[in-house]
């Protein structure tokens, strides 16, 4: 080890000294007007300075630490990194769902085969042009939620650059994470950055010769107002000016407009970039049906208990869809194998809640304890860390922060030198000007410790953590009902649904099975089982409300959390029975029918109106189904006007896959194809087809907008209706 490391440092030491002597001799040969053995000299230094870089950044990404690494421990990243699914997407509106909802429609798609119809793109081909396309790619955003694996996807791409297996046309790489450009101040150039970050490049002269890339990775954590049209233009790389007028200027091509840029984000900060900025726009997906079950064939030696896993991970819905995340692969790796290897339980867990609270006992387990299973009095806590980590992620969730610092634990009460006995909960790293930073391994790990801390703030304290701690002596008692309603108003005003995961957490920890296992945690025990009666009749009123489609969602996983099936029951043998085109459905089984067509392990290809109940209101409730659907049938289901302005909402939506539209036989007039033009003339719009018998209007309007029209109307129709026009 110590002579690895001597020879590092001589090394090291060899190319500062030719680094060195180059740079004084090309100085004298310009002085001496030999400006082509200068320009010579630079090209080697250039390779010097490539060389050195590569050498660094190496070194730096070939380990990544994986799940539950002692200190110290690492793993080669190349014998466990497996490709991850990158599709190319358009730019569009800030997506204010929870980013667990969106992981669930992506799992709807995965099931209807939509992954293979949508443009895969690989991250070595990122930057090449498709055939159909033209116009050069310079940038790319790449969108994903936490924990998805696009950090890993960078680290990647420059190892493979660093050790030269890929990308041998680009000359240097400058990875530039935000959360490190965060805190450098004061005017400086795009050289002095780079040069700031990466010493090795000292001398270094950059120019539009130059094949170089930039990676900006994590623009979600960006602190910067990135004023694209505020700021001054500047086109010199020597030229100084703040961080946030040269980053912008870098982006939109001002500076060395010949450069790569490849930015990271999750899709809440996806807008922050113009989309004239943006030449490739892609989103990674994770894993898809097939790499979920050959990741736990790979990380599971023994298969038949990897066999085992996949079967209970099939059999619960939303187990499934959340595997998507590599991360929580892992932990329903971590927790599944320890239960059927190491415990004597043969139950295994099927809700989320269930799933993330044996993941939190084994952490606290982890090491030489021994945990049976048979008495949750035997699991060791930590009651004063785990307290620690729930009120600081409690305290972050509204801004969905994965990064701390060493003040906001000490804040919390948290040791910062103990952190590493929560390791499958925490991750820490030394980064340059910030020191060590922490982040939680993945945001439904925040929210699940930040539904533990408010579930023991009311059983041990009596205190409600949605309002400020009172001074007075007299706190108010509040009762458990009263907080979980609370708690579910609370997630229903939410717009972006920050609250949704949380709120399934902490109803579930109100379930006698799962708070018998968190018993060590509490001063004092008894049952809450008389309340789960009263909340679930509290959730199913809220449908009366008419919620958006995703809070109306997330209410029935949260039934499904307190293991309450009864209106899927319904909606379901109304289903099988034939009889649900004759019922009158409440606003409760409206939205179980939505939940029950998205949730389906059938595939969503098309969307048959006449197999439900032909109405406006029928296709209004259902519009979630439609917007998922790629074909969706709506011939003589007596439809007006008003269901075309809500099917050109669906058009222009960003999410719509829907590319046939059957409108025919439908009273829907002029003034309803001037509501729906709206949305076939959107950028978002992916339609191709559709089927119209009646309307010459819409005839025209697919005609001037290219779309393909199915109808017995022929093209002498069309020439006629526009003679009529003049």
């Amino acid at each position: 080890m110590q002579r690895n490391i001597k020879n590092n440092n001589v090394k090291k030491d060899t190319w500062n000294l030719k680094q060195g002597v180059l740079n004084m001799t090309q100085y004298f040969l310009k002085k001496m007007k030999h400006e082509d053995l200068a320009e010579a000299l630079q090209n080697e230094l250039t390779g010097i300075q490539e060389h050195a870089l590569k050498s660094k950044l190496s070194g730096k990404c070939r380990h990544v630490c994986e799940g539950i690494a002692q200190q110290g421990e690492s793993t080669i990243l190349n014998k466990i990194y497996t490709d991850l699914y990158i599709t190319e997407g358009a730019a569009g509106q800030v997506n204010k769902q929870h980013e667990v909802r969106l992981i669930q429609k992506n799992n709807v798609k995965a099931d209807a085969g939509q992954l293979q119809q949508d443009v895969q793109i690989e991250c070595k081909t990122m930057f090449e042009l498709l055939p159909d396309q033209e116009r050069p790619i310079r940038t790319v955003l790449t969108q994903g939620v936490a924990g998805i694996g696009k950090s890993i996807c960078v680290q990647k791409f420059i190892l493979d650059w660093a050790e030269e297996e890929e990308y041998k046309d680009i000359q240097f790489i400058f990875p530039l994470p935000f959360r490190e450009l965060n805190l450098k101040k004061g005017r400086q150039s795009l050289m002095d950055i780079i040069c700031f970050f990466f010493p090795e490049t000292e001398g270094l002269r950059l120019t539009d010769q130059h094949n170089v890339m930039f990676i900006l990775d994590g623009l979600d954590e960006c602190q910067l107002p990135l004023a694209f049209q505020k700021n001054d233009s500047i086109n010199n790389v020597s030229e100084a000016a703040s961080l946030d007028v040269v980053l912008t200027n870098l982006i939109k091509g001002n500076l060395l407009p010949s450069a790569q840029i490849w930015i990271t984000t999750r899709p809440a900060a996806a807008n922050r970039i113009p989309a004239d900025c943006v030449h490739r726009m892609t989103e990674l997906r994770g894993f898809n049906d097939q790499q979920k079950e050959e990741y736990f064939r790979k990380r599971i030696t023994d298969q038949v208990m990897a066999k085992k896993i996949i079967d209970h991970i099939r059999e619960s819905r939303s187990l499934y869809i959340m595997c998507h995340i590599p991360v929580f692969c892992w932990i329903s790796a971590t927790v599944l194998q320890k239960i059927l290897e190491e415990t004597e339980s043969e139950e295994t867990p099927k809700t989320l809640t269930n799933m993330y609270t044996c993941f939190l006992i084994f952490q606290t387990v982890q090491g030489n304890v021994k945990y049976t299973g048979k008495d949750a009095f035997e699991i060791p806590w930590d009651k004063e860390a785990i307290l620690g980590l729930g009120k600081l992620s409690f305290q972050h969730l509204e801004e969905s922060n994965l990064i701390f610092y060493i003040e906001d634990l000490e804040k919390c009460g948290i040791d910062p030198s103990k952190i590493l006995i929560c390791s499958g909960l925490c991750t820490q790293e030394t980064v340059r000007f910030l020191g060590t930073v922490f982040s939680f391994v993945h945001l439904s790990i925040q929210e699940f410790l930040a539904a533990v801390f408010a579930y023991l703030s009311l059983r041990n304290e009596h205190r409600n953590v949605f309002e400020p701690q009172s001074t007075s002596q007299e706190r108010k008692i509040i009762e458990l009902i009263d907080f979980l309603k609370t708690a579910v108003d609370k997630a229903l005003e939410s717009d972006h649904g920050h609250l949704d995961l949380f709120l399934r957490f902490l109803l579930g920890l109100s379930l006698e099975s799962n708070e018998k296992l968190i018993r060590g945690l509490l001063n004092q025990t008894g049952s809450s089982s008389d309340c789960r009666k009263e909340i679930v009749e509290y959730i199913k009123l809220k449908f009366r409300e008419n919620p958006s489609p995703e809070r109306s969602i997330n209410l029935f996983y949260c039934l499904n959390e307190l293991n309450d099936d009864s209106l899927v029951k319904e909606i379901q043998s109304y289903m099988s029975s034939g009889r649900l085109a004759e019922m009158k459905l409440s606003p409760a089984q409206w939205s179980a029918l939505v939940f029950v067509l998205l949730t389906s392990k059938e595939k969503l290809e098309e969307f048959d109106l006449q197999k439900f109940i032909r109405s406006e209101e029928c296709l209004n409730r259902l519009l979630p189904v439609v917007k998922e659907a790629k074909s969706a049938l709506l011939s003589e289901c007596n439809l007006t006007e008003r269901s075309c302005s809500s099917l050109s909402e669906v058009l222009s939506s960003q999410s719509s896959t829907l590319t046939l539209l059957d409108l025919s036989n439908n009273p829907i007039q002029d003034s309803g194809v001037e509501l729906l033009s709206e949305g076939l003339k959107s950028s978002n719009c992916k339609l191709e087809k559709t089927e119209v018998r009646s309307s010459p209007t819409f005839i025209l309007l697919c005609f001037i907008t290219g779309l393909n029209i199915y109808s017995y109307i022929n093209c002498s129709t069309i020439v006629c209706y526009l003679q009529t026009l003049h």
